[in-house]
């Protein structure tokens, strides 16, 4: 029963084109029918920044301090090692008879790695919420050049 086994092939990637145009028809039509029908009526307030119901103060183009993404950056990455570490922890009972000590020290070593990121960080200061400037050991923002 193997009837012409080459049209098999093209007969797929028709079936693939067909589901990605349905896909693309789909995406445009759920774009491009909205804009048909929403009013366009911007004024002042409508397209001004919204922040939690308060009115914006200055422009919305203002420098975020570096501590923010440093700390949002330290959490991404801490939160990771607890999506490897739990099912690593789950499963070593099992892993243990047949792969020997090897699943230990890799985990001793993802986690090495990760604690050596976690002390230069400390050590630069980057886990304190107010930076201390090194060199002269006053505090940015403060009035006298000694710490508080």
């Amino acid at each position: 029963m193997d009837t012409l086994p080459y049209l098999s092939m093209p007969v797929q990637f028709a079936t693939a084109l067909i589901f990605l145009l349905v896909a693309v028809a789909f995406v445009a039509i759920s774009v491009l029918l909205p804009r048909l029908f929403r009013p366009i009526n911007p004024y002042p307030e409508k397209v001004t920044n919204y922040e939690c119901g308060e009115r914006p103060l200055g422009t919305p183009w203002i420098r975020f301090n570096m501590r923010f993404y440093i700390i949002a950056i330290l959490f991404i990455i801490f939160d990771v090692e607890v999506l490897f570490i739990i099912p690593w922890a789950v499963e070593y009972r099992r892993l243990y008879p047949e792969m020997g000590l090897l699943v230990f020290f890799e985990m001793f070593v993802f986690l090495l790695v990760l604690g050596v990121g976690l002390a230069y960080c400390w050590v630069k200061g980057h886990l304190e919420w107010v930076f201390r400037e090194r060199e002269s050991g006053a505090v940015p923002g403060s009035r006298s050049g000694s710490r508080p």
